[in-house]
């Protein structure tokens, strides 16, 4: 097991997180090297990172062994109370047609042992997997210092245009005072001056008082006045309305989903937050509980449907996220998910 201190993780590891290509024995063992290293760096007991290091080693030979265009992400995760790793492994094949079968001690598709998918449950604290044949898997873990938080309700992943060590898009997720509120941030342009806009927003947003989505907003673009700027949207989910509230500005794409039927386009206007804004507005929209939000960059393709993807809308905010990503996200620019639904 190793340790290390922030200068020797690599950029990002400890906000947006950092993506790996798992090709090789050798990445599969930079992967776990480095989830121990954040794990001892945030903190966690000697006893959570050796689980971790099994976790990581496991998902990480999943990909050499199973998978096609394997990608790993680590990252922190924290709540007031503690600190964790998450892993989320995306592949684009050749997939499983029976989670419960694969996850069996025993069972392999490679002539190896087969206790994988079955350690990975026993050593994290949580887990999801997705999985569909001949499109690929996405499955996600956690290990935390102690007891596993609450699933969240809401969840994004973003990545860098490739080439670039960090992303310029950005999410955020709170509760403010009941206000239950998820933003969606692409900084202008690319690289560090776009990262540093985005994480402005995100500090701007989770500062912000509690307030409708319009207002949140306008703080925001009085915040990234000193920035490039960037597209921003916010959006609220009330349970109790049945509602959406949203706004928006720039190229960010928001849609109400069902998993059958079709999807609703929510509006954002035209502008900059930061530099150019003609007004803000807020807009409503109508949601069912099991429908999702899925907001997204401009990284993205913007029609991802839930067709051909069965039992996806069971599964947590961030093996959706994850899965649009792989499947609708574009290698030429920044590209960012979250997913939110109805507490």
């Amino acid at each position: 097991m190793s340790g290390g201190a922030v200068a020797s993780l690599p950029e990002g590891l400890l906000d947006g997180g950092v993506w790996f290509r798992v090709e090789a024995a050798p990445n599969a063992s930079t992967v776990r090297r480095t989830a121990e290293r954040l794990a001892v760096e945030l903190g966690l007991p000697e006893r959570r990172v050796a689980d971790l290091s099994i976790v990581a080693a496991e998902l990480a030979g999943n990909l050499v062994k199973h998978a096609d265009q394997g990608t790993l992400l680590v990252r922190a995760v924290r709540t007031p109370e503690q600190a964790g790793v998450e892993l989320v492994a995306v592949d684009s094949g050749p997939g499983m047609a029976d989670l419960a079968v694969s996850a069996g001690d025993g069972h392999s598709t490679a002539g190896t042992l087969g206790i994988g998918l079955g350690a990975i449950a026993r050593q994290a604290a949580w887990c999801d997997v997705h999985s569909v044949p001949g499109k690929g898997t996405v499955l996600a873990a956690q290990v935390w210092a102690s007891a596993r938080p609450v699933v969240p309700w809401a969840a994004g992943v973003t990545r860098p245009l490739t080439g670039e060590p960090i992303s310029g898009d950005a999410f955020a997720v709170r509760d403010a005072q009941g206000r239950r509120q998820v933003m969606m941030c692409d900084g202008l342009g690319h690289g560090g001056l776009a990262a540093a806009a985005a994480h402005e927003a995100v500090r701007a947003f989770q500062d912000a008082p509690p307030g409708p989505p319009a207002s949140v907003l306008e703080l925001l673009h009085r915040r990234l006045s000193r920035t490039r700027g960037a597209a921003v949207a916010i959006a609220e989910l009330d349970p109790d309305a049945g509602l959406v509230r949203y706004a928006g500005l720039g190229n960010i794409t928001g849609t109400v989903i069902p998993p059958v039927g079709p999807r609703r386009g929510m509006v954002s206007l035209p502008g900059i937050a930061g530099h150019q804004r003609r007004q803000i507005r807020e807009y409503d929209y109508p949601i069912t509980p099991d429908a999702i939000v899925l907001m997204h960059s401009d990284g993205v393709a913007d029609r991802w449907t839930p067709d051909g993807y069965p039992g996806l809308f069971t599964h947590s905010p961030l093996v959706i996220a994850a899965t649009v990503l792989r499947d609708a996200g574009v290698r030429r620019d920044d590209a960012g998910v979250l997913v939110a639904r109805l507490p």
